[in-house]
């Protein structure tokens, strides 16, 4: 007996120094159903497939649209290797050739990570090749970063394809090595200069003086000019750039100033812009993507999706915006209604939708409890004038679901089919986790709909808030055929009519926002002649509804 322990104790002993691998059921031999792998904790349109297999008895077959497949994986030791790696196909006549990749990454105390954000996100990051539509493997090694404890292992499978997935494979290996990545700036990255930190992670060498009895020191150079370097592993403190792209290299040398062999080194190339300001979110949105801009005025927080990208819809008095916060720069929690006050960041776009990525965090809300009064517009309005629309706010009458059968209830992450008097084909998407959409029953009669106007790819789309803003149709009947006249307006009166019998609150906004008008009327006449010649919002409310129109004063 003794000696069957002394086997158990090496065998353990030999699978630790040799690696090991640590995803649970990477094969999918393991099913709780037919469509719940074991152990995986995202599953989106999965299904249990036999006929077509890598290896074993089963794959996972994946429908696109997008669907996600994942595990967390607890236990991560930082500065080890390890080995991710997976078999897909795409099924032949499916999809449009960008239909599946892995969409991986670190965790550090529950955030994500940015490290080997090439290689996690598929290929040089992007779609895997569909490669005849035959069996083929991804695989590379990176190295856990310092402040490690998770990693997520997920795969994507988009609209229109079938993809299957098989032998999932997340090895750690048996030893660790010297590392070096640069954490920040990431490559590609917009900067703000003249000044900036190059930070670094090193594990598994120690630095230090040449004659303190370490492992060695760190060289670099900027933009291929003379080597420079360090006995710590401070930030690199490069100032004084100028606009434009610069590159550095770093890397680890031994105390003779040798370079590792093999090679231990990193490199980062990012572009040193300077920041520009801008008054409110329409000078925003009509500025030139790449660049780096404050917003100098106040806005306010109109929904926080609650999903792994920390995006945040954003608006004022001019437009919308999505604030698209990928690498947790925010770390301050806003809720729905507050203000942000000194918002920086860089304008991009993705799938044609302008978004926001903020290179700080803007600290503290400057307001709270703010209400936003949704534009009234039909599906026609979004589909002809959109980017006058995009991240607001909007309500549509009248709409009808086509799925809609009394029975059927929402999923997340799925497109619906909807209209109105106005169009008859639509994008409704449930797209953000805190919508709270998933299992409500889809309406079987015409609704009133409060939403978040945008797009895919040049596809309109409205995303809902929650279930509160599917309304039926008599619970906004007031505002619905709102009328405001004459506009533009040459005199000193304005004429506002409803169907409703309640007193009319009215807030005119300059085009900076400022509140320049307070009336309730029950004459169905505003008064305007302390308004100069301009553009006005006019936010009009009566019996617990609201409405936002236009107005031009001459």
């Amino acid at each position: 007996m003794r000696k069957i322990y002394l086997l158990l104790i090496l065998l353990i002993t030999t699978t630790v120094s040799f690696g090991q691998e640590i995803l649970i059921n990477g094969d999918f031999e393991s099913w709780d159903d037919v469509n719940t792998p074991t152990a995986f904790t995202h599953i989106e349109s999965t299904e249990q497939e036999s006929s077509e297999v890598h290896s074993g008895t089963y794959s996972a077959k994946v429908t696109g649209g997008t669907s996600d497949l994942g595990q967390t994986i607890t236990g991560i030791t930082p500065g080890i290797n390890y080995t991710v790696s997976l078999w897909y196909k795409v099924e032949e006549g499916t999809g449009d050739g960008s239909d599946a990749r892995i969409w991986s990454y670190w965790r550090s105390e529950g955030s994500n990570l940015t490290d080997n954000a090439d290689e996690l996100r598929g290929p040089n990051n992007s779609y895997f090749d569909t490669n005849g539509n035959v069996w083929t493997e991804y695989s590379v090694t990176v190295t856990a970063p310092a402040t490690a404890d998770e990693f997520y292992f997920e795969v994507r499978t988009y609209s229109g394809a079938v993809v299957y997935w098989d032998d999932f494979s997340f090895f750690q290996e048996a030893e660790g090595s010297p590392s070096l990545s640069i954490t920040s700036p990431t490559n590609g990255a917009s900067v703000v200069g003249p000044d900036v930190d190059v930070e670094l992670s090193i594990l598994n060498f120690e630095v230090g003086a040449t004659d303190a009895g370490l492992d060695g020191h760190i060289h670099y150079s900027l933009d291929a000019g003379g080597t420079v370097m360090v006995y710590d592993t401070d930030p690199i403190a490069l100032t004084g750039l100028a606009d434009g792209e610069h590159t550095v290299d770093v890397w680890l040398v031994d105390n003779t100033h040798t370079p590792l062999d093999p090679p231990v080194e990193a490199s980062v190339t990012f572009t040193v812009t300077s920041i520009t300001e801008v008054a409110d979110l329409a000078t925003l949105r009509a500025s030139a993507e790449g660049g780096i801009y404050e917003v100098t005025g106040e806005v306010i927080v109109s929904f926080v999706t609650g999903n792994n990208r920390n995006q945040i819809f954003i608006q004022d008095a001019t437009a919308g915006m999505l604030i698209d916060d990928n690498a947790g720069t925010i770390t301050t929690a806003y809720m729905d209604g507050d203000g942000i006050t000194g918002l920086t960041g860089q304008l991009g776009s993705y799938a044609d939708m302008l978004q926001f990525v903020p290179t700080e965090d803007p600290g503290a809300a400057t307001s709270s409890a703010n209400s936003i009064s949704p534009q009234m517009v039909t599906l026609t309005d979004l589909e002809n004038n959109l980017d006058m629309y995009e991240s607001e706010l909007v309500m549509i009458n009248g709409v009808t679901f086509a799925d809609g059968d009394g029975t059927t209830t929402f999923s997340s992450n799925t497109n619906y089919d909807i209209s109105d008097s106005t169009s008859s084909a639509f994008v409704f998407r449930t797209n953000y986790p805190n919508d709270n959409l998933e299992g409500e029953l889809i309406p079987n009669t015409p609704v009133n709909i409060m939403t978040l106007a945008g797009e895919f790819n040049g596809t309109p789309q409205v995303y809902p808030t929650g279930a509160d803003y599917l309304l039926s149709v008599n619970e906004i009947n007031s505002l619905s055929t709102l009328s405001m006249y004459p506009n533009p307006v040459l005199g000193n009166q304005v004429t506002i009519q409803t169907q409703g019998n309640g007193t009319i609150s009215v807030s005119v906004f300059d085009v900076l926002g400022k509140n320049v008008l307070n009336k309730e009327i029950s004459n169905n006449t505003l008064n305007v002649s302390s308004l100069k010649s301009g553009i006005y919002l006019v936010r009009i409310s009566q019996n617990g509804f609201n409405t936002t129109k236009k107005l031009v004063v001459k």
